[in-house]
């Protein structure tokens, strides 16, 4: 792999971390403040649209690059600042502008493929049940959690059951479908697997 490609490659993984990190910031907001529940298909808008304004935000900076190179050819002068370039740093400036324009490439197809945009979203949806997850933990923690003497208690309790809903319900699912899936196979020669654990969660809440 060339520099320029491993340029592109290390500006694609810091967009796409930013990417997710708005993602996560949404689903926080639309899940648990506005009490919305999680849904793949419906962050896909937002998604697709993050990245195509970071794809935005570095063909700008490749056409900026663009017009330095071009005020830069000829000029042989000693520069008056750091962005005053010269003659000497047009080579520099094109393969600048490749990197940028390499990386808004990669990320308009990365918005137009509906598993890239899938698996951005779920990473993005654990990192918010990652932060969910701590707070509460932090909390369980620090107060027990018991509800007469938490006056937080009913608005943890909201977040606690979108959590439910965010990650262990899908988790249960998709346990069902592989424990299903293994004694179709075969029959089993051992106890089963037990189940994953709700963690941090008064399980009696389920029927509230």
């Amino acid at each position: 792999m060339g520099k320029t490609a491993e340029a592109i490659a290390e500006g694609v993984s810091i967009a796409s971390a930013a990417a997710r990190l708005a993602i996560r910031n949404h689903i926080l907001v639309e899940t648990i403040a506005h009490d919305e529940p999680f849904d793949v298909a419906r962050f896909a808008p937002y998604a697709h649209e993050t990245l195509v304004a970071l794809a935005d935000e570095q063909d700008e900076a490749a056409e900026l690059v663009k017009r330095q190179r071009k005020k830069a050819w000829g000029k042989f002068t000693d520069p008056d600042g750091t962005h005053d370039y010269r003659d000497r740093d047009t080579r520099n400036l094109r393969k600048r502008g490749r990197q940028y324009a390499g990386v808004a490439h990669e990320l308009r197809r990365m918005a137009d493929d509906p598993h890239v945009v899938r698996t951005l979203i779920e990473q993005a949806r654990d990192a918010a049940w990652g932060d969910v997850e701590a707070n509460l933990q932090r909390r369980l923690r620090v107060e027990g959690m018991r509800p007469d003497l938490d006056p937080d208690y009913d608005r943890m309790r909201a977040a606690r059951m979108q959590s439910i809903r965010l990650v262990d319900l899908p988790r249960l699912a998709a346990h069902k479908r592989h424990h299903d899936a293994g004694t179709d196979a075969s029959a089993p020669t051992s106890t089963s697997t037990p189940s994953p654990r709700i963690s941090g969660i008064d399980v009696s809440e389920l029927d509230a």
